[in-house]
């Protein structure tokens, strides 16, 4: 149970790490999509806020010259009076119906126009009336029907420069039943074309004109692509830039911009092989709602900005998904490494209570085995010495068994010795002494026994001097067990080694190898353990006894195995300074 606790917990904790850093990273993505989408609102709000800017300028503008404009063509006679910008609308009025009448006049000779074809021309350019007269000033063609008798009029005089012609017609531009004339000569001077504009075609020619300047004017190439201004009836009134599409009256922003409901709407397009902030919005004049205005601004700064604001939030969040990962492992390592800690001080301690419980177990039946065995042992001497049988044969018979007697007594013995040391608790004591001269005793001790056995010792002291604080009995008693373990797993001749190497600073590191039958993961996990032990004969306590003592030392042991290839072990102790 405990083993399936174990291995649910060391896939549980990756998992929820890894769940962890998802939730983390999916975080730090929508944060920074959000934080991008505030950024872009902010761009667009600054956007609108500064082409709604313009249009109050052009609203402001507009209304000021139209009201001057206004008032000059009230009171014509106070032409002398007017400002320099007020007259210079005005001429860009009159020279507007020139140029609009003067290009009919040549339509009507090159393309005939018909009287429905010119008072089309007269309705969709907003004119009241259009009349072109002979010398004599008889109506020779007309939208519709003249007001006055003209009859007494007689034919302008042509004067010669561009500027008295303006100026002339200015003089001449003034109210009759609140209808609006204006007269100039045909371009082929056999005529007067007369040009009628009742109070609200008046109203919108000077918007029309005011409207179109103050546009030019506006502080062009701040990133605008297109300004058009339209009149509540579909009339354009100014335009400056090639406009994208053009609305109808029946489109459902136009409807609700020039209604109220909306004050501002916007949009983006694709415009001009790049991206335009589009903006609606009513356009005012004499505090009423006179039309709406479409003004186009390019965004590529904007997109220049939010581009760069991306890659430095794209690097940032790299950064931090970077940092929290790394934060994230380091503390999953840290408490890996805490929860091994604590296995292993779990393990200590069940082996601890375990190695208490046999110590007690030991005790009582080695007292409880060893009275029974001394008693069986002195009773197979008296047999062997006083109850001896006649006769050669039988005596022969006697004796055998009761030498197999005493050496089954004996054999008992060194169980109960072997199982009584591994628990008998005794202090260490501890005297520096040189690991190569220790483990060179032990060599010359045990070689003759593995000679016998086809093994060959190898040793690797590499001019090696450590000293090892220790008690160089138990000392010895722990490396013979562990080159034991190896003669053991060696069945036809084989070799083991002996190597001694410094470990870094304060370490020495004894490496004990061998090339017998190797053993499987199970087995090395479970090899010092004294419950556990492979071998037919005996108690198996050789390695966990060394265990012990190197523990006993401050040292570790380490087992590398491979079934068939043989098993190292590698015992680290602390060393001492030498001298």
């Amino acid at each position: 149970m405990d083993l399936n606790r174990k291995t649910t917990s060391k896939y549980i904790m990756p998992l929820t790490v890894s769940l962890v850093v998802i939730v983390f990273i999916s975080l730090i993505v929508v944060m920074g999509i959000m934080e991008l989408g505030r950024l872009d609102k902010t761009l667009v709000g600054f956007m609108e806020n500064r082409g709604l800017d313009i249009i109050t300028t052009v609203e402001n503008v507009a209304q000021e010259n139209i009201n001057y404009l206004r008032q000059a063509l009230k009171e014509p006679e106070g032409g002398g009076k007017l400002t320099g910008k007020v007259l210079s609308y005005q001429e860009a009025l009159v020279k507007a119906l020139v140029d609009l009448a003067h290009e009919i006049d040549t339509k009507w000779k090159t393309e005939h126009l018909s009287k429905k074809e010119l008072r089309e021309v007269a309705d969709r350019e907003n004119i009241s009336l259009i009349t072109f007269l002979n010398k004599r000033g008889k109506v020779i063609f007309q939208s519709k029907k003249f007001l006055h008798d003209v009859g007494s009029w007689t034919a302008p005089t042509i004067i010669a420069t561009n500027k008295e012609i303006i100026a002339y017609l200015l003089n001449i531009f003034g109210k009759l039943d609140e209808i609006s004339y204006i007269t100039f000569p045909r371009k082929d001077k056999s005529g007067t074309i007369i040009i009628a504009l009742d109070d609200k075609r008046t109203k919108y020619w000077s918007t029309r004109i005011t409207v179109n300047k103050v546009i030019e004017e506006v502080g062009w190439g701040q990133g605008l692509a297109y300004l058009m201004v339209i009149d509540q009836h579909g009339n354009i009134l100014g335009q400056a830039g090639e406009i994208p599409r053009k609305f109808t009256e029946t489109d459902a922003l136009v409807q609700n911009i020039m209604s109220g409901k909306l004050k501002m709407t916007s949009r983006d397009i694709q415009f001009d092989g790049g991206k335009v902030l589009e903006i609606l919005t009513p356009f005012h004049l004499d505090t009423m709602v006179a039309g709406y205005a479409r003004i186009g601004l390019k965004r590529d700064k904007a997109d220049e900005i939010l581009k760069k604001n991306r890659e430095r939030m794209l690097l940032s969040m790299i950064f931090i998904v970077l940092i929290g990962i790394v934060s994230m492992w380091a503390l999953y390592w840290n408490q890996n490494r805490h929860l091994t800690r604590m296995e292993e001080m779990e393990k200590r301690l069940q082996r601890a209570e375990k190695l208490s419980a046999l110590g007690q177990l030991a005790a009582g039946v080695a007292h409880e085995i060893r009275n029974p065995l001394n008693a069986i042992s002195m009773a197979s001497q008296r047999l062997q010495l006083e109850y001896s049988p006649e006769g050669e044969e039988k005596k022969k018979e006697f004796s055998h068994i009761t030498r197999i007697i005493r050496d089954e007594i004996r054999r008992l013995n060194g169980i109960i010795e072997e199982f009584a040391t591994f628990f008998r608790s005794r202090r260490l004591e501890f005297h520096n002494h040189s690991v190569v001269d220790v483990l060179q005793k032990i060599v010359d001790l045990i070689e003759e026994e593995v000679k016998s056995k086809g093994i060959t010792i190898k040793t690797i002291w590499n001019g090696n001097d450590a000293m090892v604080s220790m008690d160089v009995d138990k000392f010895e008693q722990a490396i013979y067990n562990i080159l034991k373990n190896g003669m053991e797993s060696i069945t036809d001749g084989g070799t083991i080694t002996i190597s001694v190497e410094p470990d870094g600073k304060n370490k020495v590191s004894i490496k004990i190898s061998d090339t017998g039958s190797g053993l499987t993961p199970e087995e090395v996990d479970r090899i010092f353990n004294p419950e556990y032990t492979t071998k037919e004969k005996g108690l198996g306590l050789g390695l966990p006894i060394a265990h012990e003592i190197i523990r006993g030392h401050r040292g570790e042991i380490h087992v590398q195995s491979k079934q068939g290839s043989g098993t190292t072990f590698e015992i680290l102790l602390p060393a001492e300074k030498a001298g």
